[in-house]
């Protein structure tokens, strides 16, 4: 029997409609539109105004988005692994949810937290359960809600994130398509750089956490900014010459959506040129757990059976890694 390695066979994304753009941001906080796109490469960023809305809203309508252009029977399914770093409360598992709504009445689900590489660290678990045989269909989602802990009189963090949500639906394959490695890292030395301090177990909630607005994003922007540029940098390339690659052989970079110029700063040092680049932060800034599907959801069309991508991520905690992986279809 041949050897199953874990493929791609469909992708789903979905971003609110509600537009914040660099021009509505310098009337909210002392920022401009030159500032914003010249340091990061943002123009505007999708926001999920209704407050009754979750990240699971944004989760659900990209898996069904996904279904219905592959036809997929969601009871097909065997598991749904939710990947955001916003879950729609604590302890009750988001993913669970997600799968319930989307009809995936057969499959388990649970959430996976690693910041901004949570798809990356996700795609990895989903190859596993693939290659293992056991599993035949596995939804990946990653989404964010990120709107619900911004502080939007902060502009270090304000002019960086937005609202989004991506999936894709990994299958056996028996043709060597699908994953073929990963480099993946975590820093705990880096937590206190990128975090809320509040609502976990070591400061839990209170009417002093809420009044010293510590539920909302912090971000020490010149030290993530450093190791972003570096490790991202670094595993992108260590990826390449692991597998025998240079930047000839590769057709696209999935980077994630971060900084404009992280993502230069990681192409410069794989030699690809610009239009081998997957980029849409400039529409929709940071969606953190979804930046990665809604580059593979928006390039779809782009994509041909057997083009190699790379995938990189950073995120808070830190985390951070790259995967190598040739695409299974032509769209």
């Amino acid at each position: 029997m041949s050897k199953i390695t874990a493929a791609i066979t469909a992708v789903g994304g979905y971003v609110p409609e509600y537009v914040l753009s660099n021009k509505e941001l310098e009337t909210m906080v002392d920022t401009n539109d030159e500032w914003i796109t010249a340091r990061t490469g943002i123009k505007e960023r999708r926001i999920l105004k209704d407050k009754d809305k979750g990240t699971s809203f944004l989760a659900i309508k990209a898996a069904k988005n996904l279904l219905k252009k592959n036809n997929t029977d969601p009871k097909e399914i065997d598991m749904v692994i939710m990947a955001t770093a916003t879950p729609d409360m604590p302890v009750a598992v988001t993913g669970a949810y997600v799968a319930s709504q989307i009809g995936a009445d057969n499959a388990f689900s649970y959430d996976l937290m690693a910041a901004c590489s949570s798809f990356l660290f996700g795609m990895s678990i989903a190859a596993k359960y693939i290659e293992s045989g056991s599993y035949k269909k596995v939804l990946l989602v990653g989404a964010d809600k990120m709107s619900s802990i911004i502080d939007y009189k902060d502009r270090t963090t304000c002019i960086i994130f937005g609202d989004g949500a991506g999936a894709a639906l990994f299958e056996p394959n028996f043709e060597g398509l699908g994953v073929q490695d990963e480099y993946l890292r975590t820093d705990g030395n880096g937590r206190d750089s990128l975090k809320i301090d509040a609502g976990g177990s070591l400061l839990p909630s209170s009417i002093e956490t809420v009044n010293n607005n510590q539920h909302v994003v912090f971000q020490d922007g010149k030290t993530v900014f450093k190791f972003a540029v570096t490790r991202m940098a670094d595993v992108s390339e260590k990826i390449l010459k692991r597998n025998n690659l240079t930047g000839d052989d590769i057709q696209w970079l999935v980077p994630h959506q971060a900084n404009n110029r992280i993502i230069e700063a990681t192409s410069k040092r794989m030699n690809l040129p610009d239009e081998k680049v997957m980029k849409n932060i400039h529409k929709y800034g940071n969606t953190t757990s979804a930046t990665l599907p809604l580059c593979l959801f928006e390039y779809e069309n782009k994509l041909k059976k057997g083009d190699k991508l790379v995938f990189a991520a950073f995120g808070g905690g830190f985390t951070w890694g790259a995967m190598y992986l040739t695409w299974s279809y032509d769209s």
